[in-house]
């Protein structure tokens, strides 16, 4: 693993909120064509990492490197446009919208018209429209989401909201994918469809995902490495098989087997 190419770097990270150290000198890396979790008990610190990853958040010491360029101080709009996509905890949706209409939302760093075609709906504007129109429907048909594709988003259950969110982040054509807990509150027939979707997306686009994700079945089954993350640091790292096995995961997070 070690001999493929790194495609995100984050070196001794740190974030703190007040006297609350989110974040103590966190570094590892994340390769080319891999699926790698973050875990953790609740407050280790995962979501505040993703959120250095994507920009919302600016470590006070570290850096995040991106494809060999210091992207630590870059706006998150910046970050999305170099590739850097994801999705979220408590969803973000645009919830008086279709599920299409979110996905189309979604391409909007790929659309390059001005306002006169766009109001008469001609020539670059339609042209463009038709091609991220494309693009948008070969993930409705990855993600399965074919019946709900003219559906409110608010009107739908929660695990059809998820998938949304997910296809919303493949949108952008990411080159590192970011999943904050996508299988949180969904039921295990939920679960095991987000997984396969997961995988699809792993083995089909071959880019790198990072996972926050409670579930250690799921971890186990998906994910290639894991980070293990307790009060903000680092305190594992390495194969699924061999974090389980831990014994400081086990007394942090883990508990007896």
């Amino acid at each position: 693993m070690e001999s493929r190419k790194v495609k995100m770097r984050a070196e001794n990270v740190s974030l703190s909120f007040g006297k609350v150290q989110a974040l103590a000198d966190v570094s590892f890396d994340v390769y080319e064509d891999e699926i790698l979790a973050l875990i953790g008990p609740n407050g280790a610190g995962k979501t505040s990492l993703l959120n250095c990853i994507s920009g919302f958040y600016h470590p006070q010491l570290g850096s995040i490197f991106y494809e060999g360029q210091d992207i630590s101080r870059l706006p998150p709009a910046k970050r999305a446009r170099l590739g850097i996509s994801r999705t979220f905890q408590n969803i973000e949706l645009y919830t008086g919208l279709t599920a299409l209409d979110n996905l189309m939302a979604a391409r909007h760093i790929y659309l390059n018209y001005g306002p006169l075609s766009g109001g008469f709906f001609f020539g670059r504007a339609r042209d463009e429209e038709i091609r991220n129109r494309y693009m948008v429907e070969q993930i409705i048909d990855l993600l399965e989401m074919e019946e709900i594709r003219y559906q409110i988003v608010q009107s739908l259950p929660y695990g059809l909201r998820k998938r949304v969110d997910l296809g919303r982040a493949l949108a952008l054509e990411p080159k590192l994918l970011l999943l904050d807990e996508p299988m949180a509150g969904m039921n295990v027939e939920e679960k095991e469809d987000m997984a396969r979707f997961i995988l699809d997306i792993q083995e089909l686009k071959h880019i790198p995902i990072i996972i926050v994700e409670h579930d250690m079945d799921v971890v186990m089954d998906i994910a290639h490495r894991v980070v293990v993350l307790d009060f903000g640091r680092k305190l594992a790292e390495g194969p699924p098989s061999a974090v389980k096995h831990d014994e400081k995961v086990i007394k942090a997070y883990l508990g007896q087997q």
